[in-house]
């Protein structure tokens, strides 16, 4: 199994990414001068300028390692499960899918599809909501409740496959395909004039909880946020709304719900791509890491990139391989150009 696949696999809802940070630690740990983790549950690895410079800048790449999941609210007198979303979910999405409830041990379950018939004289069915649900263990009620209590965390359980040579599926790309961009291109990087400070970080599904403590403790010149670019390339979406394509190239955030983009980092991102040959696209995208890194103590020069992904906070999320190749290869060359970014007049 690959560094992607192990990667895409590996449960860590938020909140719950203590078994995915211990794999990102060690990869890291081969290609930094010091890993750590905080105290919110960032791992942070810190590659030194090559120089030694103690006043050298500060670069902060920071990909959310968390995905969305639920936690079990109820057991019933029948063994079925209620639960809460943590982070964003669309109730439609959740029919029929399979989970893994994290309890005393792993327990494998359904969450329930509609029971056709249900409704009567030609009724139309509403749009189901996530309190409508319910997860099946198949077991009886007694085994649930010797195994599960409120609290214990549930994720999705989908495979990561191909489904071609280059268009991959997962249930959790928003943002492992971040994670895994940062990793390689830390492990490609040669010696640069910055630090550069790769954060595996928690949270960021609730509301951008655990970048902004990292920032606080790094204090970053730049920072560039990994995350899933939204790809609009589907039926339904109307011409003006389609910014990113699979198979196009990175995208480069120029604002999102959270942060403007920093236009004078754009500007370089986008040069550094037409210098480098490297395939990218502008984009306009949902809240990220970003913001963090750009509000935090006297603030850092940010943006995003990331690969585009169709089908966000779904289980069968959509991305092809070379925007990812094109996103490692972005935050590699960055991290070789920044301190002439630095250099640059306003």
């Amino acid at each position: 199994m690959g560094l992607l696949e192990t990667l895409c696999t590996i449960p860590g809802v938020s909140g719950f990414e203590d078994d995915v940070q211990r794999f990102v630690m060690a990869e890291l740990a081969g290609v930094c001068d010091r890993v750590w983790r905080d105290r919110a549950g960032n791992v942070i690895g810190l590659k030194r300028a090559a120089t030694g410079n103690e006043t050298a800048l500060k670069v902060m790449f920071a990909a959310h390692v968390d995905e969305i999941g639920l936690m079990v609210t109820h057991v019933d007198a029948d063994g079925f499960i209620r639960f809460a979303p943590v982070g964003g979910f669309d109730a439609c999405n959740l029919l029929s899918q399979r989970v893994i409830v994290h309890g005393r041990r792993p327990m494998n379950g359904v969450i329930a599809p509609r029971i056709m018939g249900t409704k009567k004289g030609g009724e139309s069915p509403k749009e189901p909501e996530l309190a409508d649900l319910y997860i099946d263990l198949g077991l009886p009620r007694d085994d649930v409740a010797a195994n599960v209590e409120i609290g214990d965390v549930i994720s999705l359980d989908q495979d990561f496959r191909y489904l071609n040579d280059q268009v991959i599926t997962g249930r959790n790309f928003d943002d492992r395909l971040g994670v895994y961009c940062m990793i390689e291109a830390m492990k490609r990087l040669g010696p640069t004039e910055v630090d550069v400070y790769a954060v595996s970080t928690v949270q960021e599904e609730l509301g951008v909880r655990g970048a902004p403590m990292a920032a606080y403790a790094i204090e970053p010149d730049f920072g560039i946020a990994i995350d899933g670019s939204l790809a609009w390339d589907v039926p339904d979406i109307a011409n003006h709304e389609k910014h990113c394509a699979l198979g196009q190239g990175t995208g480069i955030y120029v604002m999102d719900r959270l942060t403007l983009g920093n236009p004078r980092l754009v500007r370089f991102l986008v040069a550094l791509c037409q210098r480098e040959g490297i395939p990218f696209q502008r984009n306009i995208g949902g809240g990220t890491d970003a913001s963090a890194m750009q509000r935090t103590k006297l603030g850092a020069l940010s943006t995003t990139i990331g690969a585009p992904t169709r089908y966000m906070h779904s289980t069968v999320q959509l991305a092809h391989m070379d925007d990812v190749r094109a996103t490692s290869a972005l935050l590699t060359a960055f991290a070789e150009h920044a301190h002439e970014l630095g250099a640059l007049p306003d």
